[in-house]
């Protein structure tokens, strides 16, 4: 079978990461049309059953949508199937289409976005549902908003997220932990951050020692969210540190460092961090959400009442407390199964 894949996103945070791990799996068993940027998918050049679409239209655009490149169409056309790892799919594709929509926050959770915003969010996922043959998502508890907000009679297939091979730990990356507590998310209030600072100073007035990193910048927290601003400015000179931009590597070795991770997250579609953490001997502190519990039912994680400071700063200061002892780290999600969902939900289809 030969399949077009848009690799468009590679670069742009997690989807990209995501199609970045898949397309090894994609090019070594079937012919692949590549659509994306040149540079992006240098490694496949030299793959004789792999063929290079140049293509910079971005993604939710005016342009993908109505006008997508003729001749794109026309390449990715010639094939049995094409395959986006998001909910974005451009003009002119008359071949059986397949995305994978990871989450509906925007659709969950209040106030990401203008009502504009949302509306025109909604159509995408909308328009993605009704264009695909089926969809694929990252948990059974995204399944599930996936049907309420979107009606979906197709299949909703869950083929789960995973760690890269590249991320995992290795005998000879063994790194001595540095009293350090480690935060990977972002700007939007989902994620939780308030919370974890709230609790994080508590901890601190109780005997906690551990200082706080928070991946990313100072700068863009601060003006994403006024109510972190006094928060931060509450915790001792030096408690709190931002990394600013890294790169995978360092971000790796931040996880190796860290005593443990906290994921303080209101909602998630999967939620990536515990799991590139647990996989590089950290041990993650995280909320009860729904999809937590689904995810990670079976790993050595510490589960704490989502929303409550007060709860969290109890398990900051117990977490802080356990020996970094080696815990066993269970290989239930890996980019070779959910290749393998996709391509046989493909095959079953034909």
């Amino acid at each position: 079978m030969k399949i077009a894949i848009d690799c468009r996103m590679i670069g742009s945070g997690g989807i990209g990461s995501y199609i970045s791990a898949l397309l090894p799996f994609f090019t070594k068993e079937n012919s692949c049309v590549l659509v994306g940027k040149p540079e992006d998918l240098e490694k496949y050049r030299d793959n004789a059953r792999t063929e290079i679409v140049p293509c910079g239209v971005k993604t939710f655009s005016i342009k993908e949508l109505m006008f997508f490149p003729k001749e794109t169409a026309e390449k990715i056309n010639e094939c049995g199937v094409f395959y986006s790892p998001y909910c974005n799919v451009p003009s002119g594709i008359k071949i059986p289409i397949y995305t994978t929509i990871h989450d509906v926050v925007f659709l969950d959770v209040p106030g990401q976005a203008s009502k504009i915003g949302m509306f025109i969010r909604r159509l995408f996922y909308k328009y993605a549902v009704l264009r695909s043959k089926a969809v694929f998502t990252v948990s059974n508890f995204s399944a599930e908003r996936i049907k309420k907000h979107l009606g979906s009679r197709k299949p909703v297939t869950v083929t789960y997220n995973a760690v890269p091979d590249w991320f995992a730990a290795d005998e000879e990356s063994k790194t001595q932990k540095d009293g350090s507590i480690l935060f990977v998310g972002n700007i939007k209030k989902h994620k939780g951050l308030r919370v974890l600072l709230s609790a994080f100073i508590k901890a601190r007035q109780e005997g906690l020692t551990d200082r706080l990193i928070i991946v990313g910048n100072a700068e863009n927290f601060r003006t994403a969210d006024n109510s972190i601003l006094p928060e931060i400015e509450k915790a001792p000179a030096g408690a709190v540190e931002f990394t600013g931009r890294i790169s995978d590597s360092e971000l790796r070795q931040l996880y190796m460092k860290a005593d443990f991770l906290v994921q303080p997250s209101f909602y998630e579609g999967f939620g990536m961090p515990p799991l590139e953490a647990m996989s590089l001997g950290t041990r993650a502190v995280i909320s009860d959400i729904p999809v937590f519990r689904e995810i990670y039912e079976d790993f050595p994680v510490t589960f704490f009442k989502t929303g409550d400071p007060d709860d969290l700063a109890g398990k900051l200061i117990e977490a802080s407390k356990k020996s970094q002892e080696h815990f066993d780290f269970p290989r239930k999600y890996s980019f070779e199964r959910t290749y393998k969902i996709i391509i046989e939900t493909m095959e079953a289809a034909k």
